[in-house]
């Protein structure tokens, strides 16, 4: 059998989505389609609007074979070490191609990889993780390329193709050009699709009828509990009360002084958005600061990190269907690799393989009363 990786956030998984699931099927004629999936937080620097559990059914019921988490080590990243983490495990999970939808899928990604690797072997570019990902990244390919990429999708791509190139058996490529709106768009204006952003403003702001024409599932079956930052703020405020900044120096990407700005802005902000543009400067991006904002409210420290990234790749299983079962069975005989189906208690320690991931998912546990590791039994879709 032979597999197409896809790496998603799915939050929430809509109907631009399970286009994408459709074309990629089609376009490689792979047996399976593995879906390696942002557990309940994501790259932004927000807890995902529905949890895991439910996004990853909403996957198995509309194209997708096999789930895989994307633990929050790597999800929580900035772009090149968010690729760099998703494509290690679906090199490890065998697969042959990578779908992912993208503004301009002509785009010859084999070229560029090889205009610009002797660059990065000259080290002509060393990320600074205190400044703007995006950014640099934009500036170096000006200075050496000539040219500025300014769609989110195509910056991830091209994060993407690095990433690939680094591996021992790069997957083939398979651009699928998106339909519909634009990512981040904030107006809905196709019948059928609508961004990301849309979509969970809608949900948040209770309008259930003009959500449910942009997602395949049914809303009526979902939690209607739709976290935000709403619900993390007040939590967030009280843990910048209470400590002082040199208990946050730790804290993970806490860097240049970050910690008294966090700590003072805190003081005066009456809500997250209204932090969030107290402590904004040009030198860090909104998305930087939501994912500092979230380590400081789940107490990362760089130690943990350091500690989970050591254990990487993991495949822990959300969920699979026949097929996906039948291609996980044919992985695990070939190469004896690990695939967590369950959280024991060992592997929930804080010092566990797991450990960092289930104290991260406490916090959605108390928020939305739904277990989301010990007692939670992987998805199995007949």
């Amino acid at each position: 059998m032979k597999a197409c990786g896809v790496i998603a956030e799915y939050n929430p998984f809509h109907n631009g989505h399970s286009y994408q699931l459709a074309q990629a099927r089609k376009k490689t004629q792979a047996d399976a389609v593995v879906v390696v999936m942002s557990g309940n937080y994501v790259q932004r620097g927000e807890v995902a609007i529905i949890d895991k559990w439910q996004r990853a059914q909403m996957a198995l019921d509309h194209g997708a074979d096999l789930v895989i988490e994307l633990p929050f080590a790597v999800a929580c990243q900035p772009a090149d070490r968010f690729a760099n983490g998703a494509l290690q495990m679906l090199a490890t999970l065998k697969c042959s191609y990578l779908a992912f939808g993208v503004e301009q899928d002509n785009f010859d990604y084999q070229q560029f990889i090889a205009q610009i690797a002797p660059k990065l072997q000259q080290q002509k570019f060393t990320i600074d993780y205190s400044k703007t990902y995006a950014t640099q990244w934009n500036d170096f390919l000006e200075a050496e390329l000539g040219q500025r990429i300014n769609q989110p999708n195509q910056l991830l791509a091209l994060s993407y193709a690095l990433a690939n190139s680094q591996l021992a058996e790069p997957l083939t490529f398979v651009p699928i050009e998106r339909i519909g709106a634009e990512h981040d768009a904030l107006q809905t204006t196709s019948e059928k699709f609508a961004s990301a952003t849309a979509i969970r403003q809608l949900l948040l702001a209770g309008d259930l009828t003009t959500a449910q024409q942009y997602l395949p599932a049914d809303l009526t079956k979902l939690s209607h509990h739709w976290l935000s930052w709403s619900d993390l703020w007040p939590l967030l405020h009280y843990q910048l009360t209470v400590n002082w900044p040199e208990s946050l120096v730790d804290i993970y990407q806490m860097s240049e002084g970050l910690e008294y700005r966090f700590w003072q802005q805190n003081q005066n902000s009456v809500s997250f958005a209204d932090f969030l543009q107290k402590v904004k400067s040009k030198r860090y991006t909104y998305a930087r600061l939501r994912r500092l904002a979230l380590y400081t409210l789940l107490n990362i420290r760089t130690t943990e990190i350091v500690a989970a990234q050591k254990q990487l790749p993991q495949l822990r299983v959300l969920g699979f269907n026949k097929v996906g079962q039948d291609y996980l069975h044919q992985v695990r005989n070939q190469d004896e690799i690990k695939a967590l189906t369950r959280v024991t208690a060992d592997l929930g320690k804080p010092d566990g393989e797991l450990g960092l991931q289930v104290r991260v998912d406490r916090l959605v546990e108390q928020l939305t009363g739904h277990e989301q590791n010990f007692h939670q039994r992987i998805i199995i879709k007949r």
